[in-house]
């Protein structure tokens, strides 16, 4: 927006205070290169536009803005003489991109000196080269030390969850180890019962019983029921008292196998009706063997299918596969970074998903967003911890107008009213020495706010705070 050019006096422009060190020749320059204009109330420069020109103003009021989620949040307003904004970044050239970070509005006809970037940039090279020099390694150091600081922080939580995984990865490669090798042994005890009913004078159809009913056995196997702990307790009893009936050795070992199966005394009345008296102990040896390797197959499916679900868990999480920058549904997002942190959770911490499945994907970068959901559901997990280490999580997932809204509510200690203000500071922690750095909160707003434009806001008392992330579901990429 232009605004009604007037005339520019080096007087008045050597009395803001940025200029006020000049020398006449220089303010004259300022003067012949730049120029004043005077803007009614409405907006000057929007976020995100070419960054054109440096704006000092030299008398009004000016509100300046950055766009958070779809909202405009103002971030200042002042009316103090000589306040600057614009293309302060000029200087650094084509080195960053330059673009307005923040929208600025007057709200009354306000008057500014303006110097087209160009200028600003050529004036600062020449007038003060110490000064850039010294501005160039701050903002470049700054934003090589947040690198630094996000990857070390990324690579300590990555420590944590890494043990967590590894223990959670042995324990169903453990159950497929031993399970194996147990259906080894029962596999070779089949075949040995197998060659001694082989052995015997029996009909091609009394086999041919033994083989159907060992095939609807096996389908049995696959179909049982849950039973709770008093209902299975007696049933077993059931059962054993039928294998004693009928004579069958080790009935009361062999009970808690059937009962696990779904097999009850009703098929094993077809069992018996289907073989002559002289083979059921064999056939119902037989069939245990059957149920076994049934049973242990079934384990080592669960294993594996386990220690397959936590790798593509863990992909998830890191997003080594998935490009930078994607549309995500972050329920995929927020399932694997809790399984990653299972372990951490632990048992005495119920964690309740409550979850809007039919929201749409977001633009997003998703392993950074993971890194959020991490630290969020770190800092729950001390919250719960420091109130007595039992309590619920619950992550609830919403439409908040044209925002998704991810929260994170603790039933932890809560958050001290002076504390509230600062949670979102660097290096500020209330954690023991040695268990938190303080940047989790910092790295989380930046990554929210600056990478995806959206809202990170805390609400806490005693028993109840809760973390609201709020995320565009439309935006552009950032850069």
């Amino acid at each position: 927006m232009s605004g009604q050019s007037m005339t520019c006096e080096p007087a008045e422009i050597g009395s803001l205070f940025l200029f006020e060190k000049l020398t006449p020749e220089q303010l004259g320059r300022l003067c012949s290169e730049g120029r004043v204009e005077r803007f009614e109330p409405g907006p000057v420069y929007t976020e995100g536009d070419p960054a054109t020109c440096f704006y000092v103003m030299i008398e009004g009021t000016v509100v300046l803005y950055r766009k958070v989620g779809g909202d405009d949040v103002e971030v200042t307003r002042t009316s103090q003489r000589g306040v600057y904004a614009g293309s302060m970044q000029a200087y650094l050239g084509d080195r960053v991109r330059q673009v307005y970070n923040n929208s600025m509005r007057v709200t009354e006809p306000t008057r500014f000196f303006v110097l087209p970037a160009d200028t600003f940039a050529d004036i600062m090279q020449e007038w003060f080269p110490m000064a850039v020099h010294l501005l160039e390694g701050l903002f470049f150091g700054s934003k090589s030390t947040q690198q630094a600081i996000g990857q070390r922080e990324r690579l300590l939580a990555l420590g944590s969850l890494s043990a967590g995984l590894t223990h959670e990865l042995n324990n169903p490669a453990a159950a497929a180890v031993r399970a194996t090798a147990t259906l080894r042994e029962r596999v070779g005890k089949m075949r040995h019962k197998l060659a001694i009913i082989a052995q015997g004078s029996y009909s091609p159809e009394v086999m041919a019983n033994l083989i159907d009913l060992q095939e609807r056995t096996a389908e049995r196997v696959a179909k049982a029921p849950t039973l709770s702990p008093l209902e299975a307790a007696d049933r077993e009893d059931t059962v054993t008292d039928w294998l004693d009936d009928h004579d069958i050795q080790e009935g009361w070992r062999i009970a808690p196998t059937f009962v696990q199966a779904g097999i009850d005394v009703d098929w094993l009345d077809q069992v018996a009706a289907a073989v002559d008296a002289e083979i059921l102990p064999s056939a119902i040896g037989w069939l245990n063997y059957t149920v076994e390797t049934e049973l242990l197959m079934d384990e080592i499916n669960d294993s594996t299918t386990r220690i397959s679900h936590l790798v593509d868990a863990a992909k998830q999480y890191s997003q080594l596969d998935r490009a930078p920058f994607q549309n995500a549904d972050v329920h995929e997002l927020l399932d694997s970074t809790l399984l990653m942190l299972s372990g951490k959770i632990g048992r005495r911490i119920d964690v309740v998903k409550d979850y809007d499945r039919t929201l749409p994907k977001v633009p997003a970068y998703p392993a950074e967003l993971n890194q959020v959901w991490t630290n969020l559901i770190d800092n729950a997990v001390s919250a719960i911890n420091s109130a007595g280490g039992e309590g619920t999580l619950t992550v609830r997932t919403a439409s908040d107008h044209d925002r998704l809204l991810v929260e994170f509510r603790d039933t932890g200690v809560g958050i001290p009213a002076e504390n509230r203000g600062r949670i979102f500071d660097p290096f500020f922690t209330t954690k023991p020495v040695g268990e938190g750095t303080g940047l989790g909160l910092d790295i989380s707003w930046r990554i929210v706010t600056n990478k995806h434009h959206g809202t990170i806001r805390v609400e806490s008392e005693p028993g109840d705070t809760r973390f609201q992330v709020l995320l565009p579901f439309t935006s552009e990429e950032a850069s």
